[in-house]
């Protein structure tokens, strides 16, 4: 071989070798770490309930307290008895006084002579009021008793019988008490006790912090109505601290407040739950096939892997190894990093970042390179697999509310009470990425009464 056909064939074999050995390589500068917005607890939420006494419940308390039979003894020619019995009471509210008048009427029979039978009215009037012990009770009593019979009348013992009915149906009504505070204490344990929700690996607590009981000014219509809220301020710890919170039958209410008013209908509480950044990342991690996430139909043999989350300014950004080569009549390796970021967002239960874009410096680094890659598709890829279902998250705040506003507790004496809970609309209130995880407030709206009797 001569030296022109020598130096012809060296040529050849550089050239073969440079076109299968071309490789390009872009490495952006990485986001640095800048600290996010200071984490902030939402604001003070109220758990309303509305505190319902029917007729029916208050007329069954007065029925077994207010004795229904007795005897009045008297002296008329020696040791006599008046012997009564009363009928059902009757209920009339005056909310306008606020005061609740009973009315009953009263048969009596006297041991003298023939045994005459009078008729009596029993008419009362009583103010329900609600202490700071939770104590419902009939301050004030205010007890006729009275009768049209003459003989009754004239009678020198008459007056005296009816003074001593008088005064036991009194003493009776001033000690009515509808002790409240086994109804409210066991819905106030059950609200202590945090949320717990698995974070990724770990395990998230959200705490509804009780602060205090409020109640608002008493209705009387056609029963004594009256509304409790309960102020809480929402947090959340992670990793969970304490999952029991406070212990079955440890519960001290705070002290009842009463105050000029309490906001009726449905209420809202936001409540603050949480996910990691390094959940976020697993989950991303699951859109990709044998870890690898082909962006490119064009491009079959370049892929994106190993991705890597952090937050920066309030922002997520994404950290992506490029690697793989495409075949342009000769075959080129790619390589290198490439950096998204872009602000959280939640629809439909899922956490995505749909404004996620290249970083000012990734996007120089992509234009430098000779071999163009589809940058609009690539992001829809990375957007697509950057989701997170936080549905779970949601229905444990909705179960809570659900199950731990629900109480039945029988009254002694009395009927049964009972809490009832109808949980309406959940909705995503707000979304921070913070430096260590993502906050997330839920907004949940709902109803809360508590009944007596229970419906």
């Amino acid at each position: 071989m001569n030296v022109i056909s020598r130096h012809v064939a060296v040529l050849l074999l550089g050239l073969g070798t440079l076109s299968s050995a071309c490789t390009e390589a872009l490495y952006p500068p990485r986001p640095p770490l800048v600290p996010g917005p200071a984490i902030a607890d939402p604001p003070h939420s109220r758990v309303n309930m509305h505190i319902s006494l029917t007729e029916t419940g208050l007329r069954e308390l007065i029925e077994v307290t207010v004795p229904q039979t007795g005897e009045v003894p008297f002296s008329f020619l020696g040791q006599r008895k008046l012997i009564w019995k009363r009928t059902p009471v009757e209920l009339r509210f005056n909310n306008a006084a606020s005061t609740i008048g009973v009315r009953a009427t009263i048969t009596g029979q006297a041991t003298v002579a023939t045994n005459p039978t009078f008729t009596i009215t029993l008419t009362a009037e009583v103010q329900p009021a609600l202490g700071s012990d939770y104590m419902a009770l009939l301050q004030n009593p205010q007890v006729q008793v009275q009768s049209d019979d003459k003989l009754l009348r004239a009678a020198e013992w008459g007056a005296g019988a009816l003074t001593i009915i008088k005064d036991e149906v009194e003493k009776r009504l001033r000690e009515l008490r509808i002790d409240l505070r086994p109804l409210l204490a066991e819905n106030y344990a059950k609200l202590a006790r945090p949320i717990a929700f698995p974070v990724g690996d770990a395990r998230a607590c959200v705490k509804l912090g009780l602060q205090s009981i409020e109640a608002g000014p008493s209705v009387l219509s056609g029963g004594f109505e009256k509304d409790l809220s309960v102020v809480v301020a929402p947090s959340v710890t992670l990793p969970c601290s304490d999952e029991k919170g406070i212990a079955a039958g440890s519960v001290k209410l705070p002290p009842l407040h009463n105050v000029a008013s309490i906001p009726s209908g449905p209420f809202e509480v936001t409540v603050p739950i949480a996910a990691t950044y390094a959940e976020l990342q697993k989950a991303m991690k699951q859109a990709f096939t044998d870890g690898k996430l082909v962006f490119d139909p064009e491009y079959p043999d370049l892929y994106l892997e190993k991705p890597e989350l952090y937050a920066s300014g309030g922002q997520i950004v994404t950290k992506l190894h490029l690697n793989g080569f495409v075949k342009k009549g000769f075959k080129i390796d790619l390589v290198g990093d490439l950096y998204m970021s872009g602000t959280p967002e939640i629809v439909d239960n899922q956490l995505s970042v749909p404004n996620l874009e290249p970083t000012i410096e990734t996007k120089s680094a992509i234009l430098r390179l000779k071999t163009s890659i589809d940058s609009d598709k690539m992001k829809k890829q990375i957007r697509q697999a950057l989701r997170l279902d936080i549905g779970s998250r949601l229905q444990a705040v909705r179960d809570k509310l659900s199950r731990d506003l629900v109480v039945r507790h029988k009254l002694n004496p009395g009927p049964e009470a009972c809490v009832k809970a109808d949980i309406g609309r959940v909705e995503i209130a707000g979304l921070f990425a913070h430096d260590a995880y993502l906050r997330m407030y839920v907004k949940v709206s709902a109803r809360s009464a508590a009944y007596l009797p229970c419906p």
